[in-house]
Formats: C-alpha cells, sequence, structure tokens
C-alpha cells in the first residue's frame, strides 16, 4: 500500500486509515501467549521409571525444578519451553536408594547440580499432539532430545487466571549422558513423563 494514494478528506480517508490499520496488524508477527510452570501446588511433575533386573519398574521424581512455556494455538513454530531442574531433588521414596543416584555413580549431583530441558521445535502429528524436539543436559552432557506431547487442556482457574496444560514422555539412554554405572541390559535407558501445568502471564 502507498502511503501517498491516501485521501486528506472525507469517508475515503477514514477508510484508507482502517485499511492501512488492519494491514499493519496483519504484518506484525503474532505474539505467543507465556506461561509460568506452576511447580508449587502439585499441579506439575517430572517423572521417571527404570527396570529393575528386567523384572519390575523403580519409580521416581524430582521434587524441585522451574521454567516456562509459551504457546499459540494458531501459530504452533512459536512454541517454546524452558525448564531447570534441581538434581539434588530426586525423590525415589528410599533414602538410601536417593543417596545412591545423587553420588558421582549416577547424577554426581555435586559436579552437576542442575538438569536442564529447552525446546528447539514443536512439530504437530495431530490435533493436539506432536513432537518437541529440544536440548536436554544431563550429567554435564547436552543432546538432542524428541518427547510426545499431548495438549491436556485449558482455561480459566478459580483464581482469576488462565492456565494451560501439557504431557510428555520420551526415553534416554544413560550412556549417553556419560553415565556408566552398569545396571543390566534392561536398565540401559529410562523413561522420562513429564506433566506441566501453566499459568498465563
Amino acid at each position: 500500500m502507498k502511503l501517498s494514494r491516501i485521501k486528506k478528506s472525507g469517508t475515503g480517508s477514514h477508510f484508507s486509515v482502517v485499511v492501512l490499520a488492519m494491514a499493519v496488524m496483519i504484518l506484525q508477527p503474532v505474539q505467543a501467549d507465556d506461561y509460568i510452570i506452576d511447580n508449587g501446588g502439585a499441579h506439575s511433575t517430572i517423572q521417571f521409571k527404570i527396570s529393575h533386573l528386567g523384572y519390575s519398574w523403580l519409580w521416581g521424581r524430582f521434587n524441585n525444578f522451574e521454567g516456562a512455556f509459551s504457546y499459540d494455538s494458531s501459530d504452533l513454530s512459536s512454541a517454546g519451553v524452558s525448564v531447570t531442574v534441581n538434581a539434588n531433588s530426586i525423590d525415589t521414596n528410599h533414602a538410601e536408594l536417593n543417596k545412591h543416584l545423587r553420588s558421582s555413580d549416577f547424577l554426581d549431583v555435586n559436579r552437576y547440580p542442575e538438569i536442564k530441558f529447552i525446546g528447539t521445535e514443536y512439530t504437530e502429528t495431530k490435533n493436539g499432539e506432536g513432537h518437541l524436539q529440544g536440548e536436554l543436559t544431563l550429567h554435564g552432557v547436552t543432546r538432542q532430545v524428541v518427547v510426545v506431547v499431548s495438549h491436556v487442556g485449558a482455561g480459566d482457574d478459580p483464581w482469576g487466571g488462565y492456565r494451560r496444560g501439557f504431557e510428555g514422555s520420551t526415553h534416554i539412554a544413560l550412556a549417553d549422558y556419560g553415565i556408566k554405572k552398569d545396571l543390566g541390559p534392561a536398565a540401559a535407558e529410562l523413561e522420562l513423563f513429564v506433566s506441566l501445568e501453566g499459568i498465563k502471564q
């Protein structure tokens, strides 16, 4: 649109200004909504399971983490997420096992106190579901992972806010992150589960 063609008087001038304003709005990039992860009310969780000798599952979780995500249903390419986990907060409901997992045999939390995930690209596979590619830093090693994600829901909460939730899972090979403790072939990798509820900012 050439500004020199805008009329300077009458109805035509008003119409041209409206059209120009609409054009500017269309050309501006859509701003995704930002959400802070609600980690204080048991509304978000990060859990894992790993085989014990191939006979049963050992379950655990991380109690302390924080992060945020961005989401716009009309422009999924703008989606992003960042989560930081306190490695020392690992909890299997067994004190001695927790101590072992924090040791240099596994997480080595004194050297690597944080676990981080930064989502870099989201691809929807079907309505409400998709693959989130990102970088996971664990035990001092950063590697690409793909998280299978589902949109749980969104809406107003009873306190005047707006919330949105997702869940996802991925598999992690321990050796890929420099954890060399041999637990047998059945425990070569663990499955990580994430359920995040965000509060719109």
